[in-house]
């Protein structure tokens, strides 16, 4: 799904990806993709295995290059999250710790009150082949793990930071869980919906379509019911009017 548009006010900041000892650059690259997918731009790189700057990073981040011209080197995980006041780490395996695991979206909304209160965040993610290890993850405060198929839990790099990503966009974000694409047409008032109710409801008295008195309750609430389910615009109201009106018309000639 491609959808930048570069007139959009961009969202951006958030906690910081730290990414530990990571072995190919185009994973770094789709890291850095999936973390400007959700308004994360603070990449921090601890001893990538081929090298940095990567030609491999960029190709793969399409378009994310922001991130990877911002990111910052460091020679060892604790250097990395040294002006941190809470870290996360990244782990889909008990490790035989003592640790808080907290879901991606219960940590997406304890680091947004963190940040809200001036205590800097940051998430890691350990190399690709085997993740974090037990001395990384003791660096920690708590624990992300993602709830999957227990059979067959398994991230790639780019998924897992995506995965953390946007429960970390999803937590601030106003979009509403549900609306109607096309154009600005609201949904009719409901004076507009009962005159076409009753509109309709006449027409079937007459064509002798709800002519069973005990059943003609049932039958018409089912179909307020239908109508109301549909959300109907003022324009597609219209539009039904114009169908009532043209079967009418045909059944009368």
């Amino acid at each position: 799904m491609a959808g930048t548009d570069s007139t959009q006010i961009a969202v951006l900041g958030g906690p910081a990806v730290i990414l530990v000892e990571p072995q190919l650059g185009e994973n770094i690259g789709m890291a850095a993709r999936a973390m400007l997918n959700c308004g994360l731009t603070e990449l921090r790189l601890v001893k990538p295995r081929d090298g940095w700057p990567s030609d491999e990073a960029v190709a793969a981040a399409s378009g994310a290059d922001r991130i990877l011209d911002a990111a910052k080197l460091y020679p060892t995980a604790e250097a990395a999250i040294g002006d941190l006041a809470y870290v996360y780490a990244t782990s889909a395996r008990p490790r035989g710790m003592v640790k808080r695991i907290v879901t991606p979206g219960l940590a997406a909304g304890r680091m947004r009150r963190n940040l809200g209160h001036g205590r800097r965040c940051g998430v890691m993610f350990g190399p690709e082949r085997m993740g974090l290890v037990n001395d990384h993850i003791a660096l920690a405060d708590s624990v992300i793990s993602v709830p999957l198929n227990p059979a067959f839990a398994s991230l790639n790099l780019a998924q897992a930071v995506l995965v953390v990503g946007y429960e970390w966009f999803q937590s601030a974000d106003p979009t509403p869980p549900q609306a109607v694409s096309g154009g600005g047409d609201t949904p009719a008032p409901k004076a507009e919906l009962v005159n076409f109710f009753e509109r309709l409801e006449a027409e079937l008295d007459d064509c002798g379509f709800l002519r069973n008195a005990e059943a003609r309750p049932s039958m018409v609430r089912n179909l307020r019911n239908l109508f109301q389910r549909a959300e109907a615009t003022e324009q597609e109201l219209r539009t039904m009017h114009g169908v009532v009106k043209c079967l009418v018309e045909k059944r009368k000639r």
